[in-house]
């Protein structure tokens, strides 16, 4: 039978490897991640930038950065608004609904404790799809097509109003297919890869072993679901018009970039090495702020 001491030191394992049963009404989680999503937006908007030109015309990486440099330093942050306020909502979602669910679902259920942590990140993942107006407009803003029909947030929304509030949630399809299953494989596999890095004993070991461990995940589910967000990326770049269905769209640029697996990965290359900055970032910022609260 184990004594206190082995149950304290059982708990401290369990935390720091992310299982946490917490309290439903608990907001630190939400917080942290509010928090963790500002600090990523904030460093990696310009090369998220590059990648979105890449996603919607298919183009090399030394062209996409060439359309931002005639751009201009002055719209090089244009659009930045609309991620920020949906990265920053939807990661305070992902992290603490998902926190709010596991304690439910756990209490409730009694299917294995991986099934129900897996159902409240997909549920968790959903839930952040009403967030796709932000999306939406973060696609248009960034599109330099569209540089001529308006200036800002207020004013693309205003352009989509005019279509009806249907037109705010195009490109939801591929939303709702990329954030259940890629929050479940990150709730998932977190523990585990943590636990396969050396034993962190410091403040600054923590925070390094955090920031591999989102790395790692982020760069591996950014590049499993990139075809995703490349069909988003089209879908959503059109204002008005036929809603096209997810298959038809994903057909139209398969024959666009001439039925190569190669060229519908194009920018994978760039969102691996930004994913892998981006969730070491958001990764290690939150795991940071959990702790000090």
């Amino acid at each position: 039978m184990m004594d206190s001491k082995d149950l304290v030191l059982n708990k401290s394992k369990a935390d720091q490897v992310g299982h946490r049963i917490v309290k439903v009404s608990s907001g630190k989680h939400y917080f942290c991640g509010y928090c963790a999503a500002i600090t990523n937006v904030a460093v990696t908007f310009p090369v998220q930038k590059v990648l979105f030109r890449q996603q919607l015309y298919g183009v090399r990486t030394r062209d996409a950065v060439r359309q931002l440099q005639k751009d201009g330093l002055r719209n090089l942050y244009r659009g930045i608004l609309p991620p920020l306020m949906q990265k920053s909502t939807t990661l305070a979602i992902m992290f603490g609904l998902y926190e709010d669910l596991s304690s439910v679902l756990l209490r409730h259920m009694s299917a294995p404790e991986i099934l129900t942590r897996s159902l409240a990140a997909v549920l968790a993942g959903t839930t952040e799809a009403v967030l796709t107006p932000f999306e939406r407009v973060q696609t248009l803003l960034q599109d330099y097509k569209h540089h001529d029909k308006f200036t800002n947030t207020y004013q693309a929304f205003r352009v989509l109003r005019d279509h009806g509030a249907r037109e705010y949630y195009r490109g939801l399809v591929p939303i709702l297919l990329r954030n259940g299953p890629s929050n479940a494989l990150f709730f998932g596999l977190r523990g585990p890869i943590k636990q396969c890095l050396p034993e962190a004993t410091t403040y600054s070991t923590h925070l390094i072993n955090d920031f591999i461990c989102g790395g790692l995940l982020g760069a591996m589910l950014g590049f499993l679901f990139f075809p995703l967000n490349v069909v988003k990326a089209r879908m959503q770049s059109q204002i008005g018009g036929e809603f096209q269905s997810f298959s038809k769209v994903f057909m139209k640029i398969w024959l666009e970039r001439d039925r190569k697996l190669t060229h519908l990965f194009r920018g994978a290359h760039l969102n691996y090495h930004r994913s892998l900055i981006s969730w070491g970032i958001i990764n290690a910022t939150y795991e940071f702020l959990l702790k000090l609260l």
